[in-house]
């Protein structure tokens, strides 16, 4: 894969910086990433110097410009701004770029209110927080950084637009790219082909109706039938129960007409069928068959009865008479 456009920018301008006469950006080779909508400061110096380093034609480069760059919010009327410039102008990569010895950052809250004294304008006219308010930043790479998360995050941009983030040398030119749009870029479009691919394989699962489910269904009597000849053949294993045998005695009670073949279970009611007839099973292997031998008595043993114990003897009390 080629180049990108920020990536083809980016090495012109430093390979232009180290003395290669032929370095240079050639726009025509990135057709389906122009144009490039921009987001500077108001410094006036970047009126020549931004272009020189960028290499973008005219006709190609949307400017958007503010004291600073700064974006306050998500949905502030520079997010407007932006959002119309690929919505309506066509914009199909977003930079932000900053540039050193930038002014708005080196002013601080005290010679702020100087300056706005000295404009007619007093204190109890301007909002309690003047640095929130106005985006006062100290770091003018901090503030790019900023700005470019505040885009990224704007529901009025959409994520098939790269954001990217530069800071431009206001004495040289020299182009440092502080955020990589297309990474974030590339991460997103991974994460929603991820997505898509899972919600593919979820797909079947997802449409699964467990009411649909079916079961094979199997005719209870014939299983029955076959369980019943094998518990005949484990009472009376001498009785043959192939066809044309002699049957087993071991025959269910049913009602005149009544053909069990013709019952149709679920395999729920056939697995509870089934328990309950290894029960019975169980209860009947303890149930002698009836050729067979009686059971072993021990030889009966008279017991002598037992005698009567003497009476229990009373004790005789011996008592002296007095005188008459």
């Amino acid at each position: 894969m080629g180049m990108r456009l920020f990536e083809a920018m980016v090495e012109a301008n430093h390979r232009a910086l180290a003395g290669d006469a032929q370095a240079g950006l050639h726009p025509s080779e990135f057709a389906d990433e122009l144009p490039l909508v921009a987001l500077t400061c108001v410094d006036a110096r970047l009126n020549a110097l931004l272009p020189q380093a960028l290499g973008i034609p005219p006709e190609q480069f949307i400017w958007l410009r503010n004291a600073g760059n700064i974006i306050t919010g998500p949905m502030s009327s520079t997010m407007r701004s932006l959002a119309l410039a690929c919505a309506v102008k066509g914009g199909k990569e977003i930079v932000v770029i900053g540039h050193t010895d930038c002014q708005v950052g080196k002013t601080t809250t005290m010679q702020l209110l100087d300056r706005f004294r000295a404009l007619g304008i007093e204190r109890h006219i301007l909002p309690d927080n003047l640095n929130e308010f106005f985006g006062i930043f100290g770091s003018e790479r901090q503030n790019v950084i900023k700005a470019v998360d505040i885009v990224r995050s704007s529901p009025l941009i959409g994520p098939r637009v790269p954001v990217h983030g530069l800071l431009i040398d206001i004495a040289s030119g020299n182009l440092e790219w502080l955020v990589n749009g297309y990474n974030v870029f590339d991460a997103a479009t991974m994460a929603g082909q991820l997505v898509r691919s899972a919600d593919r394989a979820l797909e079947p699962i997802m449409n699964f109706k467990v009411g649909h489910l079916k079961f094979p269904e199997n005719k209870i009597g014939e299983v029955a039938c076959t369980i019943a000849e094998r518990i005949a053949q484990h009472l009376h294993p001498s009785s043959e129960i192939a066809s044309g045998g002699t049957q087993s005695s071991f025959k269910p009670a049913l009602p005149a007409g009544f053909n069990i073949g013709d019952i149709k279970v679920t395999s729920t009611q056939l697995g509870e069928a089934a328990s309950a007839i290894g029960d019975e099973i169980s209860r009947r292997m303890h149930v002698p068959p009836a050729d067979a031998a009686p059971p072993k008595v021990a030889p009966h043993v008279p017991v002598p009865p037992k005698l009567p114990m003497p009476p229990r003897a009373r004790p005789t009390m011996h008592l002296r008479k007095g005188p008459k």
